[in-house]
């Protein structure tokens, strides 16, 4: 207002300034508002003293002959030109408080979430355990095939709920700064361990490419993601299926892959099928209907490892599902010991 001030008494003071425009006086504005945004009661306020002062000296200049008369119906113009870019700096000014108190809510939300998961996790393992090892003890001390058929159901079930319970807290501790414990990791290791693991289910087990496949990683988490990849293709598979595991360098990145020769995925399922819990045809079975929280894990554990997931499948012929992570240059010699002793292939 001081810098208005002044440019009204230099148009009055001095002759020279008479030939500056007085558009140098909402410049002034306009230069004072993108420092401070007004609120809308403040700027018509403003706007309205310095029409008066601007639009009267004008007059004055037109009746006394110095000014045109066409001069003087700028003032009013350029005055709501100033008042209209309020209302838009207002306007936009409440969308990015809004835009931001939604952001932070979702933040909010999120981490009660993940506390939401870690504390259930928790609090359900007790008594899981409890359940389970009681129908353990009724599965192996009955009597009664019938019985003991309905206590290995039970067991089954808590398995499974035990499983899910363990998955849903890694998914809670995926963003904690504890969930990879970093070192040189052998891909290929990890892929024969896996495949000795599962090759006891009937499945037609096979593995393709194999080579130097290091990287910069979590051991345990890379087995759990591609024990999660191994069990989903074992649920989409009959006996008769081919399962292929492979591991193989692509440039800088190491491709750990799970081929099989199961049900295959739609093309328009393809890009939610790691969504937790996502299910891809209501009438199918549960075994085979959907991929529970398996997929979701994996994909959060090749992104902490900075790396991507691609899956490639048709529909009766099988699904191919690509790890891809930034190799590392480890070598043989660097490979950890097993037991105590260096490994060997």
């Amino acid at each position: 207002m001081g810098f208005v001030l002044l440019n009204l008494a230099a148009m009055q003071l001095i002759p020279a300034w008479q030939t500056v425009p007085f558009l140098i006086i909402w410049i002034s504005l306009t230069t004072v508002y993108g420092w401070r945004l007004w609120r809308l009661g403040s700027a018509l306020a403003t706007v309205l003293v310095v029409t008066l002062a601007t639009g009267g000296l004008i007059g004055w200049q037109v009746l006394r002959g110095k000014q045109d008369g066409d001069y003087l119906a700028e003032v009013p113009l350029l005055a709501l030109l100033f008042v209209v870019m309020v209302w838009h700096s207002r306007r936009r000014l409440a969308a990015m408080e809004e835009m931001k108190r939604v952001s932070d809510h979702n933040v909010m939300l999120l981490e009660q979430q993940r506390q939401f998961l870690q504390d259930a996790s928790h609090e359900l393992g007790t008594p899981i355990a409890i359940a389970l090892g009681h129908a353990e003890l009724i599965e192996r001390s009955a009597t009664d095939k019938a019985i003991a058929a309905d206590a290995r159901i039970a067991v089954d079930e808590l398995l499974r709920m035990r499983r899910l319970t363990s998955r849903l807290l890694l998914l809670a501790s995926t963003d904690g700064p504890e969930f990879l414990r970093l070192a040189a990791v052998d891909v290929e290791e990890i892929v024969v361990e896996a495949l000795r693991r599962w090759n006891h289910v009937p499945r037609r087990w096979s593995l393709g490419p194999l080579g130097e496949t290091w990287v910069y990683g979590d051991a345990d988490r890379l087995t759990l993601a591609i024990d999660a990849l191994i069990e989903n293709a074992v649920d989409h598979t009959e006996p008769g299926d081919g399962i292929e595991l492979s591991a193989r360098r692509d440039g800088d990145q190491v491709v750990l892959a799970v081929a099989d020769e199961g049900t295959g995925i739609p093309a328009s399922d393809v890009d939610r099928i790691f969504s937790r819990f996502s299910r891809i045809d209501a009438g199918r079975n549960r075994e085979a209907g959907g991929f529970g929280l398996g997929l979701a894990i994996v994909k959060a554990i090749v992104q902490a490892h900075q790396g991507t997931i691609h899956v490639s499948s048709t529909v009766g012929k099988g699904s191919v599902f690509e790890l891809r992570m930034p190799a590392s240059m480890a070598s043989i010699d660097t490979r950890p010991a097993l037991n105590g002793r260096p490994a060997h292939r």
